[in-house]
């Protein structure tokens, strides 16, 4: 599984000219789901979004986690973050997951992170949207599950 996570001041997605979702201060998380995946993929996506620690401090320094700062988090499924780029210059997409288990994971990611307390737009699943964020520093973090320690 890979995120893609920037903190911004503020987002929105869209989808055929309607608002999905809206958020402040948080993070915009670009979320592929890879085959193979599993709960626990979700699992450290969910724990390593909700803990990184790169909102300012009282002393201007990144040390605190979303959470702290009363953030909420915009997540939108994107199956080209496992785009195979390796031959020729059309990517493939024979590493994403197929579409339920996609679907399953990344609801699964969209549920541990409420259980924490935190606020959760998304988009839709599957629609082309459109994203628009003020990236707040900016502040991008690349997330895969698979690099775990």
């Amino acid at each position: 599984m890979r995120a893609v996570v920037q903190r911004v001041s503020r987002a929105e997605v869209r989808c055929g000219g309607r608002r999905l979702g809206q958020i402040g201060a948080g993070f915009v998380v670009l979320l592929g789901v890879a085959k193979g995946d599993t709960d626990s993929d979700a699992a450290f996506i969910a724990d390593r979004v909700l803990g990184l620690r790169v909102f300012a401090d009282a002393a201007g320094k990144m040390n605190l986690a979303l959470g702290a700062v009363g953030g909420e988090l915009l997540v939108v499924s994107q199956f080209t973050l496992l785009a195979d780029t390796e031959s020729g210059r059309r990517p493939s997409f024979i590493n994403a997951a197929p579409p339920d288990e996609a679907r399953r994971l990344y609801e699964h990611v969209l549920s541990l992170a409420r259980k924490a307390g935190v606020k959760v737009e998304t988009g839709e699943f599957g629609a082309m949207m459109e994203v628009e964020l003020v990236n707040d520093g900016p502040v991008t973090i690349i997330l895969d599950s698979r690099s775990r320690k």
